[in-house]
């Protein structure tokens, strides 16, 4: 995977360092193969970036993006942050120590802010070049925690990412068979959860549709899990 650019239009940036306390070393010599995506689902960045920055919280990520665009980091990328929780991604259930965890401040209701929008994707390109992340490693928290947790939500612009070769989109193909090709693609297959996975794959690619499972899920999956498996 060569170099990329900074996205036209993307200002060029240097994280502002405000560490967190709540992380550690990467498990097993893990590196990381994947880009979390959340938002914050709290009104202000520097109340989110504080509690992040918390011992009390336990939770933290690598960096957080102002609307305005200003970007911290909290955690250095070699570490481990918390900010994935459980959840499964092509067979790896330890997502903390396979990813970069990116929070947006978003409340989960509002359009995702132009210079924020900017910020990311001049933020993306480099993590991917250092850790040799293709676009299907850039991914949503709600695809690793099936049923638990919904960011960054519908108003997220996966499109606009992907035509940046910063994630990944998919185009018809034959409907194949949903939950073989979800696994295929990374999503954690267990019994009982096929509402849940559903609810996971539109909130990302299809995130008007409603209804039960139907040949349009069936035929963009095919086309992710034959494009960009997990594996």
């Amino acid at each position: 995977m060569g170099p990329r650019a900074v996205p036209r239009g993307a200002r060029r940036l240097t994280p502002i360092w405000h560490p967190s306390p709540n992380c550690g070393p990467r498990r097993g010599g893990a590196r990381p193969a994947l880009i979390l995506i959340h938002y914050t689902a709290m009104a202000s960045a520097t109340a989110a970036r504080d509690w992040l920055c918390t011992a009390q919280a336990q939770v933290s990520a690598h960096y957080v993006i102002a609307r305005s665009g200003t970007v911290w980091q909290l955690v250095d990328e070699a570490d481990r942050a918390w900010h994935a929780g459980a959840g499964r991604w092509g067979g790896c259930d330890d997502v903390n120590s396979a990813s970069i965890g990116i929070e947006l401040a978003n409340t989960g209701f509002e359009p995702f802010a132009e210079p924020q929008m900017q910020a990311l994707e001049a933020l993306l390109p480099g993590i991917m070049v250092r850790w040799s992340i293709p676009p299907k490693g850039v991914i949503a928290h709600s695809d690793t925690a099936l049923g638990r947790k919904i960011d960054p939500g519908p108003r997220f612009d996966w499109p606009r990412l992907a035509a940046q070769g910063l994630a990944v989109w998919p185009a018809p193909a034959d409907p194949g068979e949903f939950h073989a090709d979800a696994r295929r693609f990374g999503y954690g297959i267990e019994a009982g959860n096929d509402d849940a996975l559903l609810a996971a794959f539109r909130l990302r690619f299809r995130p008007q549709a409603t209804g039960p499972l139907d040949d349009t899920d069936r035929a963009l999956m095919a086309d992710l899990a034959h494009r960009f498996p997990a594996d």
